[in-house]
């Protein structure tokens, strides 16, 4: 029973955090496989992600002519704004976007954050890159004055003339707050911060003042699934930061994709019927796996 409310729960869902091949990291599904399989877990949507380049032209060169691949769920990608892309990028930004790219994250893997985070735990939990690339060049999004540099700001202004998603990416809680304040006055609309507790070390007070600001925040799977190899946390901690903020702020995205892990829909249909076997009502899963991830992105 659980299993067919999950699946009704999963039908018009939308996930924001999808890890598909091309990448320098192992991954198990390509873009196309991957809309293919959400689509008939009556997924809406995904965005594709990677840490190494901008996966628009990877999505327009799949789509043809439409925003669908095949029969699946429509499928849309962004940028990371990581060395490989030239960092704090307005140009790479600016293509991007106006190419139909969705979300841009700020450092991911090239955030001083992530850097830091690695070498002091070298046993991370993080994929293992399958060809050596030059070594990541720490992002920071402050200048040597302590002010946020000029690049940041054309690149929030190219976000909220797309009427796009900023992410956090992987960056700090104070730099993340920075970015979110002058987001705010550049006009954008639409903020998202990636699993908090993962390497950001955000606390519920950070969160709950990034929603303040008007973001959402999106939990990852794959770090609430023991068949991940990103295991973190039992279900517990995820009910209580859904509880911190609150559901009606909060989504959820699989952050899977990877060689050796759970399909993306297999973790929705297996966490989202975790949650309701918990007691959590339809209609607050159903706000993060759907009504909220397809606000952000657009297509509710």
């Amino acid at each position: 029973m659980t299993a067919e409310r999950a699946a009704q729960i999963l039908e018009g869902a939308v996930d924001l955090h999808v890890h598909p091949a091309p990448s320098p990291l192992p991954r198990r599904i390509g873009a196309f496989e991957a809309a293919e399989l959400a689509g008939e877990a009556g997924f809406e949507a995904i965005v594709v992600k990677s840490h190494h380049h901008s996966t628009v032209m990877d999505v327009l060169a799949l789509q043809g002519d439409g925003d669908r691949a095949g029969s699946g769920a429509r499928v849309f990608g962004g940028i990371a704004l990581n060395s490989a892309v030239g960092g704090l990028n307005p140009h790479a930004v600016d293509l991007a976007l106006k190419m139909g790219g969705k979300i841009v994250w700020f450092p991911t893997i090239g955030s001083p954050q992530h850097i830091a985070h690695h070498r002091a735990h070298p046993d991370l939990k993080f994929p293992k890159l399958a060809v050596r690339l030059e070594p990541e060049e720490p992002i920071d999004v402050f200048g040597d004055d302590g002010d946020l540099k000029p690049e940041v700001y054309r690149v929030l202004e190219s976000i909220a003339d797309a009427d796009a998603i900023l992410a956090s990416g992987h960056m700090a809680p104070a730099s993340i707050t920075a970015v979110f304040e002058a987001a705010r006055e550049k006009g954008v609309r639409r903020m998202l911060v990636n699993h908090p507790n993962f390497v950001i070390e955000a606390s519920y007070d950070d969160a709950r003042n990034w929603v303040a600001l008007g973001a959402v925040i999106e939990h990852s799977l794959c770090m609430y699934d023991e068949a991940s190899s990103f295991y973190h946390w039992d279900l517990d901690t995820l009910v209580k930061w859904i509880e911190a903020v609150g559901a009606e702020h909060s989504t959820l995205g699989s952050d899977l994709g990877q060689e050796g892990n759970p399909l993306p829909t297999e973790s929705f249909r297996k966490i989202v019927g975790a949650l309701l076997d918990r007691g959590m009502p339809e209609r607050d899963v159903r706000r993060m796996v759907s009504d909220n991830p397809a606000r952000l992105l657009g297509v509710a």
